[in-house]
Protein backbone atom coordinates (compact mmCIF):
# COMPACT_ATOMS: atom_id res chain seq x y z
CA UNK A 1 0.00 0.00 0.00
CA UNK A 2 0.96 3.98 -0.75
CA UNK A 3 0.77 6.05 2.32
CA UNK A 4 1.45 9.66 1.71
CA UNK A 5 2.24 11.75 4.50
CA UNK A 6 2.01 15.48 4.12
CA UNK A 7 3.80 17.14 6.60
CA UNK A 8 6.84 19.29 8.10
CA UNK A 9 10.53 20.08 6.35
CA UNK A 10 11.67 16.36 6.63
CA UNK A 11 14.82 18.21 7.89
CA UNK A 12 13.73 19.61 10.40
CA UNK A 13 12.25 16.40 12.24
CA UNK A 14 13.36 15.19 15.97
CA UNK A 15 14.63 11.96 15.05
CA UNK A 16 14.66 11.09 18.42
CA UNK A 17 11.37 12.04 19.67
CA UNK A 18 9.33 12.63 15.98
CA UNK A 19 5.42 10.81 15.80
CA UNK A 20 5.08 11.48 12.11
CA UNK A 21 8.67 9.70 11.55
CA UNK A 22 7.70 6.61 13.67
CA UNK A 23 4.47 6.71 11.78
CA UNK A 24 6.65 6.58 8.84
CA UNK A 25 9.03 3.83 10.29
CA UNK A 26 6.19 1.58 11.24
CA UNK A 27 4.74 2.12 7.87
CA UNK A 28 8.03 1.45 5.75
CA UNK A 29 8.62 -1.84 7.95
CA UNK A 30 5.49 -3.02 7.42
CA UNK A 31 6.32 -2.87 3.88
CA UNK A 32 4.29 -0.23 2.88
CA UNK A 33 5.53 2.77 0.26
CA UNK A 34 5.96 5.75 2.31
CA UNK A 35 5.86 9.44 0.31
CA UNK A 36 6.09 12.75 1.58
CA UNK A 37 4.77 16.01 0.40
CA UNK A 38 4.49 19.62 2.17
CA UNK A 39 0.54 21.67 2.38
CA UNK A 40 2.70 23.69 -0.54
CA UNK A 41 2.77 20.92 -2.74
CA UNK A 42 -0.86 20.93 -3.19
CA UNK A 43 -2.77 21.76 -6.40
CA UNK A 44 -5.79 21.72 -8.61
CA UNK A 45 -4.66 20.37 -11.83
CA UNK A 46 -7.30 20.54 -14.47
CA UNK A 47 -10.13 19.74 -10.99
CA UNK A 48 -7.83 17.03 -9.94
CA UNK A 49 -6.08 17.26 -6.23
CA UNK A 50 -2.47 16.66 -7.36
CA UNK A 51 1.10 16.91 -5.14
CA UNK A 52 4.46 17.12 -5.78
CA UNK A 53 5.63 13.87 -3.80
CA UNK A 54 8.78 12.36 -2.57
CA UNK A 55 9.34 8.90 -2.32
CA UNK A 56 10.60 7.72 0.54
CA UNK A 57 13.20 5.22 2.12
CA UNK A 58 13.12 5.23 5.90
CA UNK A 59 16.83 4.33 7.15
CA UNK A 60 16.79 4.70 11.33
CA UNK A 61 19.78 4.47 13.39
CA UNK A 62 21.87 5.90 10.45
CA UNK A 63 23.26 9.94 10.60
CA UNK A 64 21.04 10.27 7.15
CA UNK A 65 17.58 8.82 8.18
CA UNK A 66 15.90 9.12 4.88
CA UNK A 67 16.72 8.49 1.24
CA UNK A 68 14.69 10.06 -1.62
CA UNK A 69 13.72 7.22 -4.43
CA UNK A 70 12.01 9.19 -6.28
CA UNK A 71 10.42 12.66 -6.95
CA UNK A 72 7.36 12.38 -8.96
CA UNK A 73 3.77 14.20 -9.63
CA UNK A 74 0.78 11.91 -8.12
CA UNK A 75 -2.96 12.63 -7.86
CA UNK A 76 -4.02 12.10 -4.21
CA UNK A 77 -6.59 9.13 -5.73
CA UNK A 78 -3.22 7.62 -6.43
CA UNK A 79 -2.25 6.55 -2.71
CA UNK A 80 -4.25 4.22 -0.31
CA UNK A 81 -4.08 6.54 2.85
CA UNK A 82 -3.23 9.89 2.83
CA UNK A 83 -2.34 11.09 6.60
CA UNK A 84 -2.45 15.18 7.27
CA UNK A 85 0.13 16.05 9.78
CA UNK A 86 1.13 19.08 9.11
CA UNK A 87 1.91 20.80 12.55
CA UNK A 88 0.07 24.08 13.33
CA UNK A 89 -0.60 27.41 12.93
CA UNK A 90 -3.79 26.82 11.80
CA UNK A 91 -3.58 29.67 9.71
CA UNK A 92 -4.97 30.50 5.94
CA UNK A 93 -1.89 27.75 4.50
CA UNK A 94 -3.37 25.31 6.52
CA UNK A 95 -7.36 26.02 5.67
CA UNK A 96 -5.96 25.99 2.19
CA UNK A 97 -4.40 22.67 2.51
CA UNK A 98 -7.96 21.43 3.77
CA UNK A 99 -10.06 22.71 1.20
CA UNK A 100 -7.78 20.81 -1.34
CA UNK A 101 -8.34 17.36 0.77
CA UNK A 102 -11.89 17.91 0.84
CA UNK A 103 -12.02 17.93 -2.49
CA UNK A 104 -9.34 15.23 -2.82
CA UNK A 105 -11.94 13.07 -0.81
CA UNK A 106 -14.85 13.68 -2.78
CA UNK A 107 -13.03 12.79 -5.81
CA UNK A 108 -12.05 9.12 -3.86
CA UNK A 109 -8.90 9.99 -1.16
CA UNK A 110 -9.02 8.96 1.92
CA UNK A 111 -7.52 11.53 4.28
CA UNK A 112 -6.76 10.99 8.32
CA UNK A 113 -7.64 13.01 9.77
CA UNK A 114 -10.40 14.02 7.92
CA UNK A 115 -10.24 18.14 6.20
CA UNK A 116 -13.46 18.65 7.27
CA UNK A 117 -13.08 17.31 10.84
CA UNK A 118 -9.85 19.48 11.23
CA UNK A 119 -11.21 23.00 9.82
CA UNK A 120 -14.62 22.34 12.57
CA UNK A 121 -12.21 21.76 15.59
CA UNK A 122 -10.44 23.88 16.79
CA UNK A 123 -8.20 22.64 19.66
CA UNK A 124 -9.18 24.56 21.85
CA UNK A 125 -13.25 25.34 21.33
CA UNK A 126 -13.70 21.78 20.66
CA UNK A 127 -13.86 21.54 24.18
CA UNK A 128 -17.58 23.40 24.75
CA UNK A 129 -18.66 20.46 23.29
CA UNK A 130 -17.91 18.44 26.47
CA UNK A 131 -17.90 21.02 29.19
CA UNK A 132 -19.10 18.65 32.02
CA UNK A 133 -15.68 17.22 31.91
CA UNK A 134 -13.74 20.18 31.59
CA UNK A 135 -12.69 23.16 34.50
CA UNK A 136 -14.17 26.10 34.76
CA UNK A 137 -13.65 27.93 31.34
CA UNK A 138 -14.54 31.16 28.72
CA UNK A 139 -13.37 32.43 25.94
CA UNK A 140 -13.51 35.88 25.15
CA UNK A 141 -12.57 38.90 23.63
CA UNK A 142 -13.57 41.51 26.97
CA UNK A 143 -10.55 41.96 29.34
CA UNK A 144 -13.87 42.81 31.17
CA UNK A 145 -15.12 38.87 31.32
CA UNK A 146 -11.30 38.01 32.06
CA UNK A 147 -11.29 40.14 35.50
CA UNK A 148 -14.96 38.80 35.90
CA UNK A 149 -13.39 35.42 35.60
CA UNK A 150 -10.37 36.21 38.03
CA UNK A 151 -11.95 37.65 40.93
CA UNK A 152 -13.94 33.99 40.83
CA UNK A 153 -11.40 32.24 40.55
CA UNK A 154 -8.37 33.67 42.18
CA UNK A 155 -5.42 31.94 39.93
CA UNK A 156 -6.43 31.20 36.29
CA UNK A 157 -4.46 30.00 33.40
CA UNK A 158 -4.85 32.83 30.05
CA UNK A 159 -4.22 31.22 26.61
CA UNK A 160 -4.49 31.93 22.73
CA UNK A 161 -6.93 30.27 20.94
CA UNK A 162 -4.29 29.14 18.12
CA UNK A 163 -1.09 28.09 20.15
CA UNK A 164 0.83 24.93 21.03
CA UNK A 165 3.65 23.75 22.62
CA UNK A 166 2.93 25.84 25.21
CA UNK A 167 3.65 29.37 23.45
CA UNK A 168 1.58 32.31 25.12
CA UNK A 169 0.00 30.63 28.22
CA UNK A 170 -0.03 32.58 31.02
CA UNK A 171 -0.72 32.26 34.81
CA UNK A 172 -2.02 35.14 36.70
CA UNK A 173 -2.59 34.79 40.34
CA UNK A 174 -4.51 35.92 42.73
CA UNK A 175 -2.89 39.13 43.03
CA UNK A 176 -4.02 40.00 39.21
CA UNK A 177 -0.52 41.44 38.14
CA UNK A 178 -0.92 42.48 34.90
CA UNK A 179 -3.80 40.67 33.55
CA UNK A 180 -4.84 43.65 31.52
CA UNK A 181 -1.46 43.61 29.92
CA UNK A 182 -1.39 39.94 29.21
CA UNK A 183 -4.67 40.36 27.40
CA UNK A 184 -4.05 43.39 25.41
CA UNK A 185 -1.04 41.81 24.21
CA UNK A 186 -2.38 37.87 23.40
CA UNK A 187 -5.34 39.42 22.67
CA UNK A 188 -3.97 41.99 20.26
CA UNK A 189 -6.34 44.76 21.96
CA UNK A 190 -9.30 43.05 21.45
CA UNK A 191 -8.74 41.70 18.21
CA UNK A 192 -8.60 38.23 19.06
CA UNK A 193 -10.59 35.72 21.48
CA UNK A 194 -8.68 33.99 24.31
CA UNK A 195 -9.18 30.90 26.33
CA UNK A 196 -9.39 31.43 29.95
CA UNK A 197 -9.27 28.70 32.58
CA UNK A 198 -8.96 27.97 36.62
CA UNK A 199 -5.64 27.05 37.35
CA UNK A 200 -5.31 23.42 38.43
CA UNK A 201 -2.75 22.96 41.18
CA UNK A 202 -2.55 19.27 40.02
CA UNK A 203 -0.49 20.45 36.87
CA UNK A 204 2.51 19.83 39.26
CA UNK A 205 2.08 15.79 38.62
CA UNK A 206 1.89 16.91 34.84
CA UNK A 207 -0.31 17.80 31.61
CA UNK A 208 -1.31 14.08 30.46
CA UNK A 209 -1.84 13.16 26.99
CA UNK A 210 -4.07 10.71 25.93
CA UNK A 211 -4.05 9.25 22.62
CA UNK A 212 -7.52 7.88 20.70
CA UNK A 213 -6.93 5.71 17.64
CA UNK A 214 -9.47 4.89 15.59
CA UNK A 215 -11.90 6.03 18.51
CA UNK A 216 -9.78 3.93 21.09
CA UNK A 217 -8.26 4.95 23.95
CA UNK A 218 -4.40 3.89 23.97
CA UNK A 219 -3.99 2.25 27.54
CA UNK A 220 -1.18 4.32 28.58
CA UNK A 221 -0.63 8.32 28.83
CA UNK A 222 2.50 10.92 28.63
CA UNK A 223 2.10 13.04 31.97
CA UNK A 224 4.52 16.32 30.67
CA UNK A 225 5.76 17.35 34.14
CA UNK A 226 6.78 20.86 34.12
CA UNK A 227 10.53 21.96 35.33
CA UNK A 228 11.99 24.32 37.35
CA UNK A 229 9.11 26.26 38.38
CA UNK A 230 7.92 26.41 34.66
CA UNK A 231 3.36 25.97 34.38
CA UNK A 232 3.61 24.39 31.41
CA UNK A 233 4.51 21.38 31.03
CA UNK A 234 4.18 21.40 27.15
CA UNK A 235 7.76 19.22 25.75
CA UNK A 236 8.54 21.75 23.88
CA UNK A 237 8.44 24.30 26.88
CA UNK A 238 10.78 21.94 28.79
CA UNK A 239 8.44 19.79 30.48
CA UNK A 240 9.65 16.00 31.47
CA UNK A 241 7.51 13.44 29.95
CA UNK A 242 6.80 9.99 31.91
CA UNK A 243 4.55 7.42 30.71
CA UNK A 244 1.68 6.42 32.64
CA UNK A 245 -1.28 3.79 32.79
CA UNK A 246 -4.89 5.64 32.53
CA UNK A 247 -6.71 6.27 35.19
CA UNK A 248 -9.89 5.29 35.44
CA UNK A 249 -11.49 8.80 34.79
CA UNK A 250 -9.05 9.45 31.95
CA UNK A 251 -10.25 5.85 29.91
CA UNK A 252 -14.02 6.55 30.83
CA UNK A 253 -13.74 10.04 29.51
CA UNK A 254 -11.25 8.67 26.64
CA UNK A 255 -13.92 6.19 26.02
CA UNK A 256 -16.86 8.20 25.97
CA UNK A 257 -15.25 10.36 23.16
CA UNK A 258 -13.29 8.34 21.66
CA UNK A 259 -16.69 7.21 19.30
CA UNK A 260 -17.64 10.65 18.51
CA UNK A 261 -14.62 11.90 17.26
CA UNK A 262 -13.93 9.04 15.05
CA UNK A 263 -17.65 9.22 13.99
CA UNK A 264 -16.67 12.60 12.41
CA UNK A 265 -13.33 11.44 10.91
CA UNK A 266 -10.95 11.87 13.65
CA UNK A 267 -8.80 8.81 14.04
CA UNK A 268 -5.89 10.09 15.67
CA UNK A 269 -6.73 12.62 18.70
CA UNK A 270 -4.73 13.80 21.50
CA UNK A 271 -6.70 14.60 24.52
CA UNK A 272 -5.15 16.84 27.11
CA UNK A 273 -6.12 16.18 30.88
CA UNK A 274 -4.86 18.45 34.51
CA UNK A 275 -5.91 16.74 37.45
CA UNK A 276 -8.93 14.87 36.01
CA UNK A 277 -10.38 17.51 34.19
CA UNK A 278 -10.47 17.62 30.01
CA UNK A 279 -8.60 20.73 29.09
CA UNK A 280 -7.94 20.57 25.28
CA UNK A 281 -8.76 18.07 22.07
CA UNK A 282 -5.84 17.99 19.63
CA UNK A 283 -6.40 17.16 16.13
CA UNK A 284 -3.91 18.84 13.77
CA UNK A 285 -0.53 16.68 14.68
CA UNK A 286 -1.35 14.77 18.40
CA UNK A 287 2.48 13.39 19.32
CA UNK A 288 4.11 11.02 21.97
CA UNK A 289 4.14 7.88 20.38
CA UNK A 290 7.80 7.56 20.69
CA UNK A 291 7.65 8.90 24.77
CA UNK A 292 5.18 5.66 25.68
CA UNK A 293 5.98 3.25 23.14
CA UNK A 294 10.04 3.66 24.75
CA UNK A 295 8.68 4.01 28.27
CA UNK A 296 5.82 1.11 28.17
CA UNK A 297 6.69 -1.23 25.13
CA UNK A 298 3.36 -0.50 24.00
CA UNK A 299 3.79 -0.04 20.12
CA UNK A 300 1.98 3.08 19.38
CA UNK A 301 2.74 3.03 16.12
CA UNK A 302 2.02 -0.48 14.83
CA UNK A 303 -1.50 0.03 16.95
CA UNK A 304 -1.94 3.27 14.60
CA UNK A 305 -1.28 1.63 11.17
CA UNK A 306 -3.04 -1.86 12.30
CA UNK A 307 -5.87 -0.04 12.79
CA UNK A 308 -5.74 1.99 9.72
CA UNK A 309 -5.01 -0.83 7.43
CA UNK A 310 -8.22 -2.59 9.65
CA UNK A 311 -10.00 0.25 7.61
CA UNK A 312 -9.83 -1.24 4.50
CA UNK A 313 -10.99 -4.66 5.49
Amino acid sequence: MKFLFIADPLQGFSVKKETTLAMMDVTHKAGHQVWHCHIEDLKSIQGLITSNCQNLSIKRGESVWYEVLSSELHELTHFDFVIMRKDPPFDMSYVTATWFLSEAVRQGARVFNAPEALRNHSEKLALLEFMEFAPPTIISHSLTDMKTFHQQHQDIIIKPLDGMGGRGIFRVKADGLNIASIVETLGNHGERALMVQKFIPEIADGDKRVLLIGGEPVPFSLARIPQAGEVRGNLAAGGKGVAQKLTVKEFEIASQLGPILAKRGLHLVGLDFIGGYLTEINVTSPTCFVEITEQTGHDVAKQWLQNLENTLK
